[in-house]
């Protein structure tokens, strides 16, 4: 019977190429942009607290002296006044073409954001992420190879009898990727909370995301295939 370690060694090599971009492309882009209606809401408030005294004094002395004149006469208040008058033409010049500038934009890969989140003080799902998506995966990889270049029946059926007990945790790659998904979206529905939103976030799945998919689909089916095998390794060896 001919030699199955060529396959065992392509399917392995063929989950690494389909993991390592995985790893390292962006899984999740969020970007943000302004909104007129964001704008519109933010304006007076903007002159609110921008304007301090010296900044009227000087819009004042480029007013009409009698209008001042009649403003003060009757109890009003120039700051206020002046707030009327430019809020809505600020809010106008400032709505044209707002959508289209952006102000945030994040891409993460996987190891990305198990760096940053080791660097902001959540090692628990930093390690996570780690160990599902990267180590297990990986160790997996090289068990199997081993197995393919073990001589001895025995060692074999052990070897791979192991990696089939771990890869029942195959969907914990997954889960673990799927928290770090959500917790980049859920930053950016936060920021986006609270009232009108003066930043409007959109996320897409880069290409790390469709990737990593595409491993965990190969592997899982590469892992039944050399299970298969592992159980006829008792009565042929797999090298020969």
């Amino acid at each position: 019977m001919p030699s199955r370690r060529p396959v065992i060694l392509a399917l392995t090599a063929v989950s690494l190429v389909l993991l390592l971009p995985g790893l390292f492309l962006p899984v999740l882009s969020i970007r943000g942009v302004l909104t007129s209606e964001g704008v519109a809401s933010m304006t007076p408030v903007v002159l609110e607290k921008g304007l301090d005294e010296d900044t009227v004094a000087a819009l004042k002395a480029l007013m009409n002296p009698a209008m001042v004149q009649f403003v003060e006469a009757t109890g009003g208040d120039i700051r206020t006044m002046i707030i009327e008058r430019l809020g809505p033409r600020l809010t106008a010049a400032l709505q044209q073409g707002v959508s289209d500038v952006e102000v945030y934009r994040q891409e993460r890969s996987i190891l990305g954001a198990v760096r940053n989140l080791y660097q902001v003080g959540s090692p628990f799902p930093a390690t996570l992420i780690l160990l599902f998506s990267v180590i297990v995966p990986l160790t997996k990889a090289l068990l199997v190879a081993w197995a393919a270049f073990a001589r001895d029946a025995a060692t074999q059926r052990r070897v791979t009898g192991f990696v089939e007990t771990i890869a029942k945790w195959s969907m914990a790659d997954v889960f673990a990727v799927a928290l770090f998904i959500t917790y980049l979206a859920a930053g950016a529905t936060q920021a986006s909370a609270g009232g009108t939103a003066l930043v409007a976030f959109e996320a897409t799945f880069g290409p790390g995301f469709y990737w990593f998919a595409a491993y965990c689909l190969f592997s899982l089916a590469s892992q039944q295939y050399t299970a298969r095998l592992a159980r006829t390794w008792g009565q042929t060896p797999l090298i020969k």
